[in-house]
């Protein structure tokens, strides 16, 4: 009883240790550009406010390195989901060019609140709400039009937001496009099964193929939860040398002195509560190529040959069928989800001389013939 005793006041210990420790960690400020005299550096911004976006109360982390370069969205992505401290540990590429607003959409971190109707979060409200961020942004900073890019899941409304109020913004830049999402999570499941079987893990391939994902017309909650471990330990997820979502996702935003630790609370909340998993299974069952055909405004697509979130192949045949005024298609070939991350260099290159020049000159419009099978 009394090594029972012991081993339960050492755990408490611990327990009370680590959560002093984070609640060190958590100030809740954005840290400043610095200088080289070790001091904020002259004309830079960093900061983190809440706005009220159509009725509701919504935060954003707003940085540049120069408050004079033109504004860009960052719209975040799968919902729920921001990557605001994901993208502390990278170097600033966004922010080396542009105002960027890292914007933590409805529901979703500095965004989630206790009292969201179950319901509130949908499809239009999040095109609506990025609107009225556009409109904010174009505001403040004495814009007339914005600089709009989405990642991942956060693609799925860029896109459409752009389309719908095109004068809002200069281009559209969507970094591993939704074209549909099911679709892709159908052949990304018969590719997992192909690598597992081919390593000779039987375990993971019968885990898989418990849930026959082909056959179904949405993806259930299990397959949803076996997915990201999954392809994170094939390469194929955030990033291609990430192993791990402990060690790349959980540490770096427990971590992060840009929020406080109930807001870290929030966001773990936010990317788990029902709004959130509604909304997901939407996006899973929109075929978005047949929602927007005609965008009235240049469009920038970026996808990876190790992206198994999204499809490489399927988002260059969607940005093929589009018509628009310019259309420009970047392959990563180092890179699986985050090629702002993975490759930065290339990625800074594709922004100063193609997005901001208005041009197309560096879009890749052939499939590179190295790389593992594209979904």
């Amino acid at each position: 009883m009394r090594c029972l005793l012991i081993v339960v006041a050492i755990l408490l210990v611990c327990v009370v240790g680590v959560i002093g420790a984070l609640l060190v960690l958590s100030p809740g400020v954005p840290a400043p550009f610095l200088g080289p005299d070790g001091k904020a550096l002259a004309g830079s911004l960093s900061e983190k406010r809440h706005v009220s976006i159509n009725g509701a109360a919504q935060g954003m982390f707003i940085r540049a390195k120069d408050k004079t370069n033109p504004v860009l969205l960052f719209l975040h992505g799968r919902p729920g989901m921001p990557e605001f401290a994901i993208a502390q540990g990278f170097p600033a590429v966004l922010e080396d060019h542009f105002v960027v607003c890292w914007w933590e959409q409805r529901g979703s971190g500095l965004s989630f609140h206790t009292d969201i109707p179950p319901g509130s979060v949908t499809q239009e409200q999040l095109i609506s709400d990025t609107q009225a961020v556009m409109n904010y942004l174009r505001a403040r900073f004495g814009q007339d039009k914005i600089y709009l890019m989405a990642h991942s899941g956060g693609s799925f409304f860029g896109i459409q937001a752009a389309a719908r109020a095109p004068k809002l913004c200069h281009i559209y830049i969507g970094v591993a496009q939704i074209s549909w999402q099911l679709h892709l999570e159908k052949l990304a499941y018969t590719f997992m099964i192909e690598q597992f079987a081919a390593v000779g893990n039987s375990a993971m391939v019968a885990k898989l193929q418990a849930i026959p994902l082909p056959g179904m017309d949405t993806m259930p909650a299990a397959n949803r939860a076996l997915r990201d471990g999954t392809m994170h330990s094939l390469g194929i997820g955030t990033t291609h040398a990430m192993r791990s979502v402990v060690s790349g996702i959980i540490v770096p935003v427990m971590f992060s002195l840009a929020y406080t630790f109930s807001e870290k609370i929030n966001l773990w909340r936010g990317k788990w509560s029902a709004s959130t998993t509604k909304l997901w299974i939407d996006i899973l069952a929109t075929d978005l190529t047949a929602k927007v055909t005609k965008p009235d405004i240049p469009v920038c697509l970026i996808s990876c040959i190790y992206d198994y979130s999204l499809s490489y192949s399927l988002a260059k045949d969607y940005l093929e069928k589009l018509q628009a005024p310019l259309k420009g298609f970047y392959t990563f070939e180092q890179s699986a989800h985050s090629p702002l991350f993975e490759e930065p260099g290339k990625f800074a290159r594709i922004l100063q001389q193609d997005v901001l020049a208005g041009t197309n000159t560096l879009a890749d419009l052939q499939s590179p013939a190295k790389g593992p099978p594209k979904p």
